[in-house]
């Protein structure tokens, strides 16, 4: 793991010299280079403190952070002090030389704190006091302070490079504190993903149904942390199930809080409607009062019944299923059905007799737009040779589409139910 790097400064007297400017300047130079390229804040400031306390001798040495929304300064680093600590907070323009000095935003020296009005008292030892504003485009980012056992001893030479160190330290705050709070805001939204991820599983079949005669199974993987496909198995009283594959426009949380909306409707309906056309015909008119103006799911929707093996789908605009039997494979179509959430309209119904052996599967787009280094999608014709194959299943289907994107990933949501009779 690579280093911080250290901030050295050697001491200088804290009596009146004749610094060489030449040597001056490049020591200021060196000393902003460094700091600036330290980005974790507490760190930071604590070099600050440590290492101007003993350039100059100092009894002690702080940093205070502004509190815009309080209009307080937080000690967020201290060097020396016995009296306060971390998280002391003085009132801006009310409380002390940094109070002050965040107030009017110059710097302010007391030679004698005996005798300056501003001054709190807080070493016993402490003579004379300097407080510096930490300023970024005008704007304050916090107070630096430093206090001596000595009269006057700071000497308008240290002044000046003080106030010119502090140009540059107020820069390295601000940046190491946008750099936190960014930080802590992918921390932040990186927990929330991984909560919705684990939300929206949930909401996928804990298990594949089971249903005499029957083997099926689903896999949804979505491109991000959570997705707008979603598939789902429903039991009725008579017997029957119901298969469903949807995709919702878009990615990401968004797709993922209207499939949610959606899944939770569909299952409502599917106990109270008398087939899967009069399901999608219901659901399509609340989702066109309800969806956002440009948003839209495709779905798929059958009711398997076990016992005459007879299958029965209406599609809302979704691919085709695909049908592997006696006869070779082909793709089902469906009369009528555009996506739902864009406008009113009715969903046709079509059904399959599912004869022993055959083989039945919904995907999404994620499958058959798959591309690979080459721009080549992977394409319906790509998985119904797949299908054929006698030992497919939607995990051999998925595994062959990741091969296929060879390293690239998947840049869609993938969705399969696989029914093999």
């Amino acid at each position: 793991m690579a280093t911080s790097p250290q901030i050295v400064v050697e001491p200088v007297s804290v009596r009146p010299v004749q610094m060489d400017k030449v040597e001056h300047l490049l020591k200021l130079q060196k000393w902003a280079q460094k700091i600036t390229s330290i980005l974790d804040l507490d760190e930071l400031i604590t070099k600050i403190v440590d290492d101007v306390a003993a350039a100059f001798c100092c009894i002690e040495a702080a940093i205070y952070l502004h509190d815009e929304e309080r209009s307080e300064l937080e000690m967020a680093s201290v060097h020396g002090c016995t009296m306060h600590g971390k998280g002391t907070r003085l009132k801006v323009g009310k409380e002390g030389l940094v109070g002050y000095v965040a107030s009017s935003g110059q710097l302010y020296y007391a030679p004698d704190v005996s005798i300056d009005p501003y001054y709190i008292a807080c070493e016993p030892s402490t003579r004379s006091e300097v407080a510096i504003p930490l300023l970024v485009d005008g704007r304050l980012v916090g107070v630096f302070s430093a206090s001596h056992h000595e009269l006057d001893a700071f000497t308008r030479e240290h002044l000046r490079w003080l106030q010119a160190l502090c140009d540059h330290v107020g820069v390295a705050v601000h940046n190491a504190r946008r750099f936190q709070l960014e930080r802590h805001e992918r921390q932040r939204m990186s927990y929330e993903e991984r909560e919705a991820r684990a939300i929206q599983q949930a909401l996928l079949p804990k298990s594949s149904p089971f249903i005499p005669g029957f083997a099926i199974s689903g896999l949804s993987i979505p491109a991000g942390a959570v997705g707008g496909d979603w598939y789902d198995f429903i039991s009725f009283d008579d017997g029957c199930w119901g298969l469903v594959l949807a995709d919702v426009s878009g990615k990401g949380t968004a797709a993922a809080l209207l499939m949610s909306a959606t899944r939770g409707m569909l299952r409502s309906l599917a106990q109270t409607c008398s087939g899967p056309g009069e399901v999608l015909t219901r659901l399509n008119r609340l989702l066109v009062e309800d969806f956002p103006s440009g948003k839209f799911v495709t779905m798929l929707l059958a009711v398997l019944n076990p016992s005459t093996r007879e299958l029965t789908f209406s599609s809302a605009g979704h691919l085709r299923p695909l049908l592997v039997d006696e006869n070779g494979a082909r793709f089902l179509d469906s009369e009528r059905g555009m996506p739902l959430g864009l406008g009113t309209g009715e969903f046709s119904e079509s059904k399959v007799q599912l004869s022993p052996g055959s083989r039945l599967v919904f995907y999404s787009d994620g499958i058959t737009e798959a591309t690979g280094l080459s721009d080549e999608e992977y394409g319906a014709e790509r998985m119904r040779d797949h299908v054929l194959q006698p030992d497919a299943s939607a995990e051999t289907i998925l595994a062959d589409v990741r091969t296929f994107a060879n390293g690239e990933g998947l840049h869609d949501d993938a969705t399969v139910i696989f029914v093999r009779a």
